[in-house]
């Protein structure tokens, strides 16, 4: 830098230094600015967007927690002072979780000597994925077949007992143990924070998750319902090493800070205390219909040559349709909301009653929820059955014969005489369809069907594919008969 002055000694450097200051003043502003760019994940993520907030009940400040949980690993020294802490953790890494036993002398007699258990799940931090948790957990099992989000790493663990992860919950394992005895969980998260991240020019920032602890006691019928304790904190997962050297670069990060902005930030402190929140709401997992495709373990019963079925045809299983009763109190129309992945908004109509629900109108529940949940939960307030693409009736043709010969015996009159028909509904409108569909109806194991004909001009067999069943017309009659085949243990249908 020139100048057009020339100053005394000392003048130039106290000038020197005002300059330097300045410089170093504009240098840690342009840092700030670089650093802390504000993006919309970074707005969405403001508490005032969080339902977080409002979780913790009222007299907590004052409240001594029965127990406390402690993440052993560091946390980041990059969060302001007022912000809740982030820790990062590496993909596959153990990590042990503390179990600590926080009561004071009488409190909680009734788990005295007795166990608690302890479910730890790995859940979104983000509204806006909690919303759609569902889905993306779901493309995440397709992406890594086979493989958890959450894990368990037994033998490095200390005090727990019958340690369990659901199949079907893939961020979720739970175990009992003993508060007065010492408890150390070792946990492995599997995904990564990026997994979830919308994919742009690469570089993406990943997603913060939520490793939430949930502590039950057992209640009169001996089963852990009623909850004790509650607490979470904020972490994020990296590929292996990748944890470490992001703590390294947030350190050297601040290590650059002028001394009056380190101020406003917490310090590393080398483990994560989880803080009181609310209950994460238990979502029950229910399979109320047939699981799709051939299933071998029906019991197979001989179908006699050249009749019908065994003398007992039960109906085609039906799926249950789980739609939302006036009379449903809230408990139930909470359950209702969780078996419909509809959980995030569990707080939201925690007094809601069944007929409350149904009452709202279109554009409220999209107000309440936003566009695309609030039109999912309204179609599945006002749903009603999917009709199905095809129906077909059938009868066995050795009934109607009896049906008949009775007839011809007793002398009745044929407006006397009805036959019993079986609904069969399609959906895929393909022949393996067709054929699990007809072994459900004689109760028989679908491998025992080798063929369906369906009977010609002429009395000839066509072989029924996929495109003659597109081609069938919507409540056709059909008569079922059946025909030994010679070659093996198997039969034919024939549709007259």
């Amino acid at each position: 830098m020139a100048w057009a002055l020339k100053l005394p000694l000392t003048d130039e450097v106290i000038e020197s230094g005002l300059v330097q200051d300045f410089d170093a003043s504009l240098s840690g502003i342009g840092q700030e600015l670089g650093a802390g760019a504000y993006s919309m994940s970074d707005v969405l993520a403001l508490p005032i967007f969080k339902q977080e907030e409002s979780n913790l009940p009222p007299d907590s400040d004052n409240k001594i927690l029965p127990f406390q949980y402690v993440l052993c690993a560091a946390t980041s020294p990059a969060v302001k002072l007022h912000d809740e802490t982030l820790t990062y953790l590496n993909q596959g890494q153990s990590y042990e979780i503390r179990m600590l036993d926080n009561r004071k002398i009488g409190e909680l007699p009734e788990i005295t000597g007795k166990m608690v258990k302890s479910i730890i799940r790995v859940v979104f931090h983000d509204r806006r994925l909690q919303y759609t948790e569902h889905q993306q957990l779901e493309g995440w099992r397709w992406n890594r077949p086979g493989d958890r989000i959450l894990d368990l790493d037994i033998p490095m663990s200390v005090g727990i007992i019958d340690p369990r992860a659901n199949p079907t919950q893939l961020n979720t394992v739970e175990f009992l143990w003993d508060p007065s005895k010492r408890t150390s969980v070792f946990i492995q998260v599997h995904c990564i924070s990026t997994e979830f991240t919308m994919r742009k020019h690469g570089g993406e920032k990943g997603v913060p998750f939520r490793i939430q602890i949930d502590t039950f006691k057992q209640n009169e019928n001996e089963e852990y319902t009623e909850h004790l304790h509650s607490a979470s904190c904020q972490v994020k997962v990296f590929k292996p090493k990748g944890a470490d050297r992001k703590q390294k670069t947030d350190r050297e990060k601040m290590e650059k800070r002028a001394p009056q902005e380190k101020e406003k930030y917490q310090p590393s402190y080398e483990t994560t205390i989880l803080t009181e929140c609310c209950p994460w709401p238990e979502v029950t997992y229910v399979n109320n219909s047939p699981s799709p495709g051939f299933n071998s373990t029906h019991n197979s019963f001989p179908v006699a040559e050249g009749n019908g079925s065994p003398n007992h045809q039960p109906e085609p299983v039906v799926q249950v349709v789980d739609n939302l009763l006036p009379t449903a109190s809230p408990q139930d129309a909470q359950q209702w909301l969780l078996r419909n992945r509809f959980s995030p908004f569990c707080r939201l109509f925690t007094n809601f009653s069944g007929a409350d629900l149904l009452k709202l109108t279109r554009e409220d529940v999209i107000q309440i929820c936003g566009p695309a949940d609030g039109i999912r939960l309204f179609n599945a307030l006002k749903g009603r059955v999917v009709r199905p693409r095809l129906t077909i009736y059938v009868c066995q043709e050795s009934q109607q014969a009896r049906e008949q010969q009775t007839k011809h015996e007793n002398g009745d009159a044929a407006a006397n005489t009805f036959f019993v028909y079986h609904a069969i509904y399609l959906e895929e409108l393909t022949a393996a369809e067709l054929t699990e569909k007809i072994a459900q109806l004689f109760n028989i194991s679908p491998r025992q069907i080798n063929q369906i004909f369906k009977q010609g001009p002429t009395g000839i067999h066509v072989l029924v594919s996929d495109e003659m069943i597109q081609n069938f017309q919507d409540e056709v009659c059909f008569v079922l008969d059946t025909m030994k085949d010679n070659t093996n243990d198997g039969y034919h249908i024939i549709l007259k």
